[in-house]
């Protein structure tokens, strides 16, 4: 341990601050925060109130965790001063063009270049483009600052592969990505990192390879998940289902078992983008990546018309149609709504003049209704038409035909989207993907 810059940050004389304590920031400050000093800073007052409570209002880090670690929770930038090691964590969406927002990102950078100071270092984790960390955000710090990269200060990219709901895969489980903007802060990176991170340190040759590493692993995911729900169309007009076909397949030792479904969330459905982005601004226009895209995106629609076209069957009237869709977050297990297609489902499913419902045990109801305009139902309220299981929750994966039976009336059908119940006696017209 002969780097004097880590040495500062092990006995507290320079402090580590996070930017952004959503799903990705919190754990990391948590797992820095177990061995030394750090400053959690976000711009939600809510957010921060919550913590400093050992609350995680994202259900994923337990009060215990929060409890242990030496962590500074603030809303005030001013608090930036104190830290000399800066990791951004904000969120990079895309907007409705699917064109990258960066305005958290240099909003970040902004801010962090107010209090830079000489020998500092900024080491972002937020999903980007191959050259957005230097392109973008590095100006902008030395504009802010009116110091110069790599003379007075420093910095890195190390991508974030934090999966929400995922016990097994945590930050400290998972090998570490890191890249500097000198060979000696890459060795500062991984040493750094090495304090948290169990699993190993991986050390990308530069910047432009650590951004364009995480943007592919995630575009490989959709890709495959865009083939399934291809499959899951093709063979729905052959009349077999999907998943007795990926089960028989699966017995072969190379064939990669991804399931059908709706694509959302904050890195699956939107890392894509950024690399098209940048391909496009390039002259290329990726074709295989976006027309997997572009399957994803359809999919509440294809379920949406599928599901009217089962009550036509059923001699039931679009119009009028009573529905109840249960569960609303991206994924199973977890409280994030964030590019959730379960709502773009529910609105096509209106759009024929259905009468929706919608609960999820999970999902954070004032959370749903500020960002989608959506109120939760606590428990099925009548006897439905129809009910689509979205999300594989844990409490869904428990029900039997007995808790259907009593909301679907005899001529009702069940969705189920992930074939939670495929396995069961179903008295009910049943479809899946």
């Amino acid at each position: 341990m002969n780097n004097p810059v880590l040495e500062d940050v092990l006995s507290g004389k320079r402090k580590i601050a996070v930017i952004g304590l959503g799903y990705v920031g919190l754990p990391v400050a948590v797992a820095f925060g177990k061995k030394v000093p750090v400053i959690g800073y976000d711009i939600n007052k809510r957010k921060i109130e919550l913590l400093r409570k050992h609350i995680d209002p994202a259900g994923e880090i337990s009060s215990e965790d929060l409890s242990q670690a030496n962590i500074e929770f603030s809303a005030t930038p001013e608090v930036l001063a104190n830290a000399s090691i800066y990791i951004v964590t904000v969120p990079t969406p895309v907007d409705s063009h699917k064109v990258p927002d960066l305005n958290p990102l240099k909003n970040a950078s902004q801010t962090i270049g107010k209090y830079l100071k000489k020998g500092d270092v900024v080491i972002y984790e937020s999903t980007v483009f191959p050259g957005c960390t230097e392109e973008i955000c590095v100006p902008i710090l030395e504009k802010t600052s009116g110091l110069k990269a790599n003379t007075d200060f420093f910095y890195g990219y190390s991508p974030e592969r934090i999966n929400p709901g995922d016990k097994v895969h945590t930050l400290e489980n998972v090998v570490k990505v890191v890249s500097g903007s000198t060979p000696e802060i890459t060795d500062f990176l991984a040493q750094l990192y090495g304090l948290v991170v169990k699993a190993g340190i991986h050390k990308a040759p530069s910047i432009k390879v650590a951004e364009a590493a995480k943007v592919i692993e995630n575009t490989q995911r959709d890709l495959n998940i865009a083939l399934m729900n291809e499959l899951s169309i093709i063979f729905d007009r052959m009349n077999i289902n999907t998943y007795d076909v990926i089960d028989a397949a699966s017995t072969k030792w190379n064939f990669i078992k991804f399931t059908p479904g709706l694509v959302g969330g904050h890195c699956i459905g939107v890392d894509p983008y950024y690399l098209t982005y940048k391909a496009q601004q390039l002259g290329y226009n990726p074709q295989v990546i976006l027309s997997g895209r572009r399957i994803n995106d359809e999919m509440p629609l294809h379920v949406a018309s599928r599901a009217i076209q089962m009550l036509a069957e059923k001699g039931i009237s679009a119009l009028g149609a009573h529905i109840l869709v249960m569960g609303v977050t991206f994924k199973e297990n977890v409280k994030d709504i964030r590019n959730s297609k379960v709502f773009d489902l529910i609105r096509e499913l209106r759009n024929y003049g259905a009468s929706v419902d919608v609960m999820d045990p999970i999902a954070d109801p004032e959370e749903v209704a500020n960002i989608y305009g959506e109120t939760l139902i606590e428990k099925p309220s009548r006897i439905y038409d129809m009910v689509i299981v979205a999300v594989a929750h844990n409490q869904y994966k428990q029900l039997n035909m007995d808790f259907f039976k009593e909301i679907l009336h005899e001529k009702g059908i069940l969705i189920d989207l992930k074939g939670i119940y495929r396995k069961q006696q179903i008295p009910f017209k049943y479809w899946t993907l």
